[in-house]
């Protein structure tokens, strides 16, 4: 609205401006003079700060709590396979089929896997996938398994060496004591869940099975000190032992783990209360040098100590190595740690060091150095010291890196992106969750998924 006495002139007209005197040619981005009366040039307007060419803003949207929590995913579908559009058709129609015929191992486990995505997988269709001939049997979502069509998994497949059993439950120690009879050959059981196994059909089933090389269970209540004494005792060949979150777990139990001289593969993680740092030193002492895995994620009393004593001398051959959470270590004692070891004998391909917040740059320094040639998986989220000189480290010497995460590092930016993306030609998934440099102009790959 104009608030001049008189009108705005026609566009294309000749006016004499108000504060200048100079004469200029009316368009329809003439502003009238404030105070007026009169009108101004294009130049006194933008000189009174008013710029007559400027656009109004337009009022930003503010995301939705739900735009908010949605990650986004920069990667480019190809047309589905043949294969996957039968999966799909036969995990929605499973009720209607009676036999798969001979399909293969790795097809049965897709109609499997895509059943238990959205828990589909029933006692009355579970019987299409058990066979006498199997020896591997994995059940990723067993929610809905009943103990009935658990206890005939066991008739129905009497060769099995192997057994996975995810969300499981329902399993008590009816169905424990029959998989004691009935599966001979059993040589490794991992299971999420066994809340309700009780420790005496614990103790059966690990005498019945003497040749056990692999017991990996989650978050099971009531395995206790007996339990462990009855493994250690019966199954003394283990190899691979998971004890994952185990509300019984103790120090107690770690002077038996110690007799396992075979193992490979060790699991100690987020027990309710940390084990000690004594105890897990000692326990180095014993199985260390013949470990290829480890994690000890959640056990909070662990520091440079443990990193020194337990881990220094007695497990430079790890493979994998997990300390998640670990809050008490330091930048000196991680560098300390990795400084070490030897990088012409190194063997590690997976470590992370989430949430252990005092790590920083020369921790990150002393990691390339040692396994940077090596690395396929890296996790430094939470770190608090790192800076982008050292993140930029990353690009140039894990060359061969498959998936990082770099989750809540300040100094993570568009810049660290580009260089991880152009350095590791090999990267799968990068996970940068609350770094608040990372913007929407990240560089960014495309990775085509089938």
């Amino acid at each position: 609205m104009w608030t001049n006495a008189s009108a705005k002139p026609p566009v294309g007209s000749f006016e004499k401006c108000a504060r200048c005197e100079q004469q200029f040619t009316v368009t329809k981005y003439t502003m009238p003079a404030d105070p007026p009366p009169g009108f101004l040039c294009h130049k006194c307007a933008k000189a009174g700060g008013n710029d007559p060419f400027k656009k109004p803003a337009v009022p930003r949207k503010r995301k939705s709590a739900a735009e908010k929590r949605t990650v986004t995913h920069y990667e480019e579908r190809k047309l589905p396979s043949l294969v996957s559009l039968c999966v799909q058709l036969l995990s929605k129609h499973i009720n209607d089929v009676e036999a798969f015929g001979d399909i293969g191992v790795v097809n049965l486990d897709r109609i499997i896997r895509a059943l238990c995505r959205n828990r589909s997988l029933t006692a009355e269709n579970v019987n299409l996938f058990y066979n006498v001939e199997n020896s591997d049997l994995i059940l990723y979502d067993a929610t809905n398994l009943t103990p009935d069509s658990l206890i005939s998994l066991a008739y129905l497949n009497p060769n099995l060496t192997s057994l996975r059993i995810d969300f499981c439950g329902r399993i008590n120690d009816e169905v424990i004591q029959s998989w004691s009879k009935a599966l001979p050959n059993l040589r490794r059981l991992e299971l999420l869940g066994p809340y309700l196994v009780r420790p005496a059909a614990w103790v059966g089933f690990f005498e019945a099975h003497p040749d056990l090389e692999g017991f990996l269970i989650h978050q099971s209540p009531r395995f206790d000190l007996e339990c462990m004494q009855a493994l250690v005792k019966s199954c003394a060949g283990l190899t691979e032992l998971r004890l994952k979150e185990i509300g019984n777990m103790k120090d107690s139990f770690l002077e038996h783990i110690g007799k396992l001289t075979s193992l490979t593969h060790l699991d100690l993680s987020d027990p309710s209360h940390s084990l000690s740092e004594e105890g897990l030193i000692a326990l180095m002492s014993a199985v260390g040098p013949g470990l290829k895995s480890l994690n000890l994620s959640g056990n909070i009393l662990l520091s440079d100590d443990f990193l020194k004593e337990g881990l220094q001398p007695h497990a430079q051959g790890l493979t994998s190595l997990t300390l998640d959470g670990l809050v008490l270590l330091t930048d000196a004692g991680g560098a300390a740690l990795f400084g070490s070891w030897d990088a012409a004998d190194a063997h590690l391909d997976s470590l992370s060091l989430a949430r252990c917040r005092e790590l920083g740059d020369v921790t990150l320094e002393a990691i390339l150095a040692f396994a940077g040639h090596r690395l396929l998986s890296l996790n430094i989220n939470g770190w608090r010291n790192t800076t982008e000189a050292s993140l930029n480290m990353i690009g140039e010497k894990a060359k061969l890196l498959r998936k990082l995460d770099i989750g809540w590092h300040r100094a993570a930016n568009d810049f660290v992106m580009k260089g991880i993306l152009d350095g590791c030609e090999k990267i799968e998934e990068i996970k940068c969750w609350g770094c608040n440099h990372v913007t929407e102009n990240c560089p960014r790959k495309v990775s085509l998924l089938n």
